[in-house]
């Protein structure tokens, strides 16, 4: 993860010493070279009020105390939706059933529509799929599924913008979806709209994108704290899901974030642990239980990997089924086949904590259990795969659960009740199925023992997580979550440019050497070091190469690098220890595998960057689509400079400017020179330059009218003169 953060901060608002020049001057500086202008200044004249709100902005935009300022609001923000979204999820619920929550009743008719019997559990998920299908296709396409994807696509490769209408269509459409019979949970809702929520804020002040970033990272954890009554969940959901990377500053504005969000839910909800009906006071019965943890950590690690094949598959079965037909009315028609499984298995019926409770109680028989597990893992990928709106994480604690139970009650019968209860590895178990799905450690450790109140349980479920989730990375690349990315061509992962010398190996960059395993094997002798001042050894190694090769000019020693080591490390070795490079060895250390010198960690990272802007133009696509028109969308600025147009002028033969230096050479009313060509590359202007035919010249000109902004450049053009200014006595 990237240790770079938000670049320290005056007081002030950025820019006021680099403000853009209205239109009509020229806004010359007194060394005859236009000013550079501030990245987020513009002039646009208005009231004095205008002026008040555009400093404000650009306060909180662009100061270290903004974004505390940004922070606090976002968490509000997103524990105030976070409160309305549950109580949307209970109102559409109770609609339809009659209760807040339903399932744990069983084969159970609707106390509205109790003349349907329990066939209404047929009806409510295509009723509510003929509600919240249109309303996806037509405002917001981005809402379908479980929303945590898209939060982490917009971060990665979109800035961290998020379209504004997501807030409330992914608000509505899940608590439609889960209210009429949707598996699926709260926490990718949740998520998504606190994270809109945010970026919507930050676009209004024109943050920019690295703090915009940082900001909707905020209210993915606000929603999340808030929602679970879990700060820490929170925080780290906010670090190692959505922003996956640290700094300082955007630590301090996501703790502030969950810890503001989850006060204002507590207003509402109280301070009581998330899941109240799970016993408190577990304990590990005995050391030897955590050899018993051990395998349970391996099972959750297969469990948590099976959930996210058996979704992902089960999305491409009914991708195929449903290819070329309207995606409004999927939903509605899907809709059938869940109603056709809460039938069989009504406590599958919404986001089934109530029923992980009465399991957990112990109310529950082995075989049912099992069933169950299995069940919720078919009802959460049915919901998904046939365009509902709702998370992951829940169905993952469900199943969870499930299993530790099973397991627990298992473990009971064969070695006695001394290696603790069924609901302790229930407990694990939670950590360890949702640890392997989204191969997130920190998130699941801090989630299970705050929602629970079994911080006691700390250690157990620390082994078990790890365990699960280090199976689930050597069985899949993906998470449940970017394994949606993965499948649009989409890798968030994949190493960047600025991280490559903490991606990049040795044996990646390395010149490996063209000899025989023979030749290049070394002696016993050389890995014992010469003694300091030990001038012997020298002397001899110069006579011998002096004799079969040529006079020795330096001997110096060396610095043993092994090919797993990071390009960050090398890099410090090189400029350390090796002037012309360095060598290479086996792990054993008795082979050289090749040489690295400091011009091939910079070759490596040239081919790098070169790389860059086709998976930089296919993550922006990505992003945008939700959009009608992604090709051209992507290439719509995203902060424009209102009112000024970036112009190009080409010096040819016949240009008055040819052969006159920067400094002579007069500016339309208006424009700021930015950047000059010299020998073939852009610099910025100086007023030394001399301009020759093909060079080119980069002006950022003001737009009077909108009538006259087409005509910008050829007017542009035609007005770059080679008028000399008096103050420069040319």
């Amino acid at each position: 993860m990237s240790s770079e953060g938000p670049a320290p901060d005056t007081m002030g608002p950025p820019g006021d010493a680099a403000d853009l020049p209205p239109s009509g001057s020229n806004g010359e500086s007194a060394n005859g070279v236009p000013p550079m202008p501030s990245e987020t200044a513009t002039v646009v004249p208005g009231s004095s009020a205008t002026a008040a709100v555009r400093r404000a902005a650009s306060w909180l935009g662009g100061t270290r105390l903004g974004l505390i300022v940004m922070a606090l609001v976002v968490g509000a923000g997103a524990g105030l939706g976070a409160v309305a979204f549950r109580w949307l999820i209970y109102s559409f619920t109770w609609l339809v059933t009659g209760h807040h929550q339903f399932g744990q009743q069983g084969h159970a008719p609707s106390a509205h529509f109790h003349w349907l019997g329990i066939w209404f559990l047929l009806l409510a998920p295509v009723v509510g799929g003929l509600l919240y299908g249109p309303l996806i296709q037509r405002f917001a396409r981005e809402a379908r599924g479980h929303g945590v994807p898209e939060v982490m696509l917009a971060v990665a490769e979109n800035g961290g913008r998020i379209r504004p209408p997501v807030t409330i269509v992914k608000a509505l459409a899940s608590a439609m979806c889960i209210g009429t019979g949707g598996s699926v949970g709260r926490e990718g809702p949740i998520v998504q709209i606190g994270s809109a929520f945010a970026s919507t804020l930050g676009q209004v002040v024109r943050m920019s994108e690295t703090r915009l970033r940082i900001i909707v990272a905020c209210g993915a954890a606000g929603g999340i704290a808030a929602t679970f009554n879990a700060p820490i969940t929170g925080l780290f959901f906010g670090f190692e899901i959505v922003l996956r990377e640290f700094s300082l500053d955007a630590m301090f504005a996501t703790i502030l974030a969950a810890v503001t969000g989850d006060v204002v839910s507590r207003a509402f909800f109280g301070a009581a642990p998330f899941f109240t009906g799970m016993p408190h006071g577990l304990v590990v019965g005995s050391d030897y239980s955590y050899l018993l943890i051990a395998v349970l950590g391996l099972a959750a690690g297969l469990i948590g990997f099976g959930f996210k094949t058996f979704l992902y598959w089960l999305e491409d079965a009914v991708d195929d089924v449903w290819k070329g037909r309207p995606e409004w009315a999927r939903p509605a028609v899907g809709g059938v086949a869940l109603g056709v499984l809460l039938l069989v298995l009504p406590q599958m019926y919404g986001v089934g904590y109530p029923v992980m409770d009465k399991v957990v109680a112990g109310h529950v028989l082995l075989w049912f259990i099992v069933i169950l597990m299995v069940g919720k893992i078919v009802a959460a990928s049915l919901t998904l795969s046939i365009g509902g709106s709702g998370g992951v994480f829940a169905p993952s604690l469900f199943t969870g659960a499930m299993a530790g139970m099973a397991f627990g009650i298992a473990a009971n019968r064969l070695f006695g009740s001394s290696i603790g209860a069924p609901a302790m590895y229930a407990v694990i178990a939670m950590g360890g199925v949702f640890g392997a799905a989204a191969q997130a450690p920190l998130t699941s450790i801090a989630s299970v023992v705050e929602m629970t109140g079994n911080f006691t349980l700390t250690l157990p479920v620390m082994l078990a997580t790890g365990i699960a989730a280090a199976l689930s990375k050597r069985l899949t690349y993906g998470s449940i979550y970017t394994t949606k990315l993965l499948r649009r061509g989409i890798d968030i992962e994949r190493p960047k440019a600025p991280g490559m010398l903490k991606t990049l190996t040795v044996e990646e960059v390395m010149q490996p050497l063209a000899t025989t395993d023979a030749a290049a094997r070394l002696e016993p002798a050389w890995l014992e070091p010469a003694p300091d001042g030990d001038k012997a050894s020298d002397t001899k190694t110069a006579s011998g190469f002096g004799d079969l090769v040529g006079p020795v000019t330096a001997v110096d020693q060396p610095q043993a690098l092994f090919p797993d080591e990071d390009l960050e490390q090398a890099l410090r070795q090189l400029v350390l220890f090796g002037r012309d490079g360095l060598p290479v060895l086996s792990h054993d250390g008795q082979q050289v595998r090749g040489w690295i010198t400091g011009q091939d960690v910079l070759h490596a990272l040239g081919e790098r960057v070169a790389a860059s802007p086709p998976e930089i133009e296919r993550g922006a696509l990505a992003a945008e689509f939700a959009t009608d028109n992604p090709e051209t969308q992507v290439h719509v600025p995203t902060m424009p400079l209102h009112g000024y147009r970036i112009v190009e002028v080409t010096i040819d033969p016949s240009s008055p400017a040819r052969g006159r230096r920067v400094d002579a050479v007069e500016l339309p009313a208006g424009a700021v020179l930015v950047a000059v060509s010299e020998d073939g590359s852009l610099v910025a202007p100086r007023g030394e330059i001399h301009l020759r035919a093909g060079d080119r010249m980069i002006l950022l000109t003001a737009a009077p009218s909108e009538e006259g902004e087409d005509d910008v450049s050829e007017s542009a053009a035609s007005e770059v003169r080679d008028v000399p200014h008096p103050a420069r006595g040319s």
